[in-house]
């Protein structure tokens, strides 16, 4: 293995504001590996979509933009398997990192790939036929092509393991960290609320929902849930962050439906600014997927001291276990439960809060950045 390894990364995939939880673990892995290693070098190979800010000012670090347009999905696979195997091997890479799903099933040196979830094999009614069938094999074959795998949870891991009959010892588990604004963010002064009327939020309390509108988000039954708590006489807005996705016609649809056009407000995606204050003035984050990969803004919730109400799912459990409030995902009443006992029970809120420190402390970009080093750097010894 050289003393100074050309590391190749495959950000092809990546569409400013438009991947959701991907993009925010690329950004943040990236600035973390420029922290950490001076040594080697990093060649970013980059889509017409991802400007040059991706890329952390260190001597070390590199851009390729190679004319790709991420939003064509069909040509920006075709080139990955095509065009980015000769970029490779022009640039003599020696480990090639795709940290969003896909790689090339050939290219120069080793070739290490993160898979953050099986959504496609867990919920295959949320995908047409077509793209059912493009992702089972791109995937399929970019695990079984690649050298190394990632994934970001141990429930992640079992299921790549089960579906790929993946040996065990290939596939690593690297959690997500979070990042140091959430620490301490109920004294931060920075993230004032100012930076949520201009966002367009209504002044009052709100519950915070943050992922992409998407079926498996379980966005009826909150919704329900939201109705009846309303019921009950928490008079709480839900304000919603995140990507308009497949289930976003349905959500407006059943707001309408049930009377809750005043008492939720989406606001798409957001600059991290906007984000970050939302958690600080945030009466709880709801959090009722019933499926993830990781589920990254429980965490950014235990950091930030904000109480975490969640799915009792495996991802969910290993980040949150002692430090949130479950629910069964599939009952309503559940949820709303769960949402009321954390508003009324603040001598809970506050335990658990300090759990959420806690855990959350040890989950730094830094670490995850160090581990998925380790791992590029065994790859590349092979």
């Amino acid at each position: 293995m050289p003393s100074r390894l050309r590391i190749g990364v495959n950000a092809l995939y990546l569409i400013p504001g438009g991947v959701g939880g991907t993009e925010i673990y690329l950004r943040n892995l990236l600035s973390a590996l420029a922290r950490i290693d001076r040594r080697n070098e990093y060649f970013l190979y980059l889509n017409r979509e991802t400007g040059p800010d991706i890329c952390p000012q260190s001597a070390n670090f590199a851009t390729a933009e190679t004319g790709v347009r991420a939003k064509f999905r069909p040509g920006r696979l075709l080139w990955e398997q095509i065009g980015l195997p000769r970029a490779t091997m022009r640039d003599r890479i020696d480990v090639l990192f795709s940290p969003g799903f896909t790689s090339p099933w050939i290219s120069a040196g080793r070739r290490v790939t993160v898979i953050h979830d099986l959504q496609h094999r867990k919920h295959p009614e949320n995908f047409g036929r077509i793209e059912r069938w493009a992702w089972e094999t791109s995937v399929r074959r970019s695990v079984q092509r690649s050298h190394r795998l990632i994934a970001v949870s141990e429930a992640s891991r079992a299921d790549v393991i089960a579906a790929y009959d993946v040996p065990p010892q290939k596939i690593r588990t690297i959690g997500h960290g979070v990042e140091a604004d959430f620490f301490g963010l109920w004294k931060n002064d920075d993230y004032d609320i100012s930076i949520l009327r201009q966002a367009g939020v209504p002044e009052g309390p709100f519950l915070l929902a943050v992922s992409t509108v998407h079926p498996h988000k379980n966005w009826s039954r909150l919704l329900t849930a939201l109705k009846l708590l309303h019921q009950r006489g928490h008079e709480l807005r839900l304000v919603v962050c995140g990507l308009p996705g497949k289930s976003w016609d349905d959500v407006q649809s059943q707001i309408t439906a049930d009377g809750l056009g005043d008492h939720v407000t989406m606001l798409g995606w957001q600059p991290r600014p906007v984000l970050i204050t939302l958690f600080r003035f945030a009466e709880a984050l709801v959090f009722p997927s019933t499926f993830e990969g990781f589920g990254m803004p429980v965490l950014e919730a235990l950091a930030a001291g904000t109480p975490a109400v969640c799915s009792d799912i495996p991802p969910l459990r290993e980040i949150a276990d002692g430090c949130a409030t479950f629910f069964d995902p599939a009952s309503t009443d559940e949820i709303a439960t769960a949402i009321e006992n954390v508003l009324v029970d603040v001598d809970k809120r506050t335990e658990l809060a300090e759990h959420g420190l806690k855990r959350a402390a040890a989950c730094t970009w830094d670490r995850a950045a160090e581990q998925t080093l380790e791992t590029l750097l065994e790859a590349a010894k092979r």
